[in-house]
């Protein structure tokens, strides 16, 4: 059995549990992660025995290229595809991410499909579909990885004082895709001075000065997964509330993520972190969340906050990445990637963390 192949199985188990005939998939990273396919339109259908994936002719090519484990339907709209195909396949029950399929599409097909077909929206039962990651996505994400860590400490170097926050995120990008990353994996955040007290405070044409904190969060995209890091410098000597606060969330971060391992719930990561903060008088000025999961998507299941009772599953990859932003003064954050491992956790990032100089 192929690796897509192994992965609708496992949701084909939540089609019959949940007494469906079929689940509808719109979202594109479920989609590639369920069939391969990396085009940015189309739909996927899972049913009890087959699967299906629906495309237009843009893409007809591609997919015959590309999809594994499912059959191949042409349409000429996506809606008269996924009426068609439901009605030839008899569904009754049919199944959609319910935070994902457009309202517009949603009301379309309660519109035009018969009375006696139920359409049943999915959240809790496919919240962690991606969440846990097999080998081969662990390798992509270690390479991703590696793109963005050497692009840090090849852009650190040239960060000094009097130069410009953007300049140095044309430099991280261009490394990059020099080395080759798809894309960023997201837009680069360099915010020095008061904005490392913005916790996205994207580059702006700020120079760095004596004095500013430099908050960076970075990450590049390599066949289709993301890297997610974030690493706080000083320009010139630090302060002591800044080596104060620094040290405060270096020992949170550390703190969370001794916490990972298979079986607890994800709220005490979150709470291990946010807990340490508050001790040490700072939770006014830690307001998000520890993490979030990381792969296809750079925001993911699980989220890792005070309020996700689900369990960490061994393979889940979540960010770690609390933070003190002190308004008009400057802000921390320390970001790494961390997976569950069978016995406890792997950081899979591997920058230091010592406060550095620059």
């Amino acid at each position: 059995m192929g690796m897509h192949e192994a992965r609708q199985k496992r949701v084909r188990k939540i089609v019959e549990q949940s007494g469906l005939d079929g689940l509808l998939f719109t979202s594109l990273e479920n989609i590639r992660y369920l069939c391969g396919f990396t085009g940015s339109d189309g739909a996927f259908v899972l049913g009890r025995k087959e699967s299906f994936f629906l495309t237009d002719s843009r893409y007809w090519t591609q997919s015959e290229e590309e999809v594994k484990g499912a059959k191949i339907v042409h349409y000429r709209k996506k809606t008269d595809g996924i009426l068609s195909l439901s009605s030839e396949l008899g569904l009754k029950r049919i199944g959609f991410e319910s935070n994902w399929l457009p309202f517009s599409l949603y009301h379309f097909l309660r519109e035009k499909l018969p009375m006696e077909v139920e359409l049943v929206p999915l959240e809790h039962e496919i919240r962690n579909l991606r969440a846990a990651k097999d080998d081969e996505e662990l390798a992509i994400l270690r390479k991703a990885i590696d793109i963005a860590s050497k692009a840090f400490e090849h852009t650190l170097n040239m960060a000094k004082e009097g130069v410009v926050e953007k300049d140095l995120a044309f430099e991280m990008e261009f490394f990059m895709k020099r080395e080759g990353a798809e894309d960023l994996g997201f837009d680069i955040i360099i915010a020095s001075g008061k904005r490392s007290a913005l916790p996205h405070g994207k580059a702006a044409d700020k120079r760095i000065e004596k004095g500013d904190l430099v908050l960076i969060d970075f990450g590049s995209r390599f066949l289709g997964y993301h890297s997610d890091q974030t690493r706080t410098v000083v320009c010139g000597p630090p302060s002591p509330e800044q080596k104060k606060i620094y040290q405060i969330v270096k020992d949170a971060q550390e703190r969370a993520i001794e916490k990972v391992r298979p079986g607890i719930p994800i709220r005490e990561v979150d709470g291990a972190a946010r807990d340490y903060i508050r001790e040490c008088g700072y939770d006014e000025y830690f307001g998000h969340g520890t993490g979030h999961g990381i792969g296809l998507a750079v925001h993911e299941d699980p989220a890792v906050n005070r309020e996700n009772n689900d369990l960490v599953q061994e393979g889940m990859v979540i960010t770690v990445e609390p933070g003190i932003y002190l308004p008009n003064r400057g802000g921390v954050r320390i970001e790494d990637m961390v997976r569950a491992t069978s016995t406890g956790r792997e950081v899979l990032t591997y920058l230091p963390k010592e406060l550095r100089e620059i």
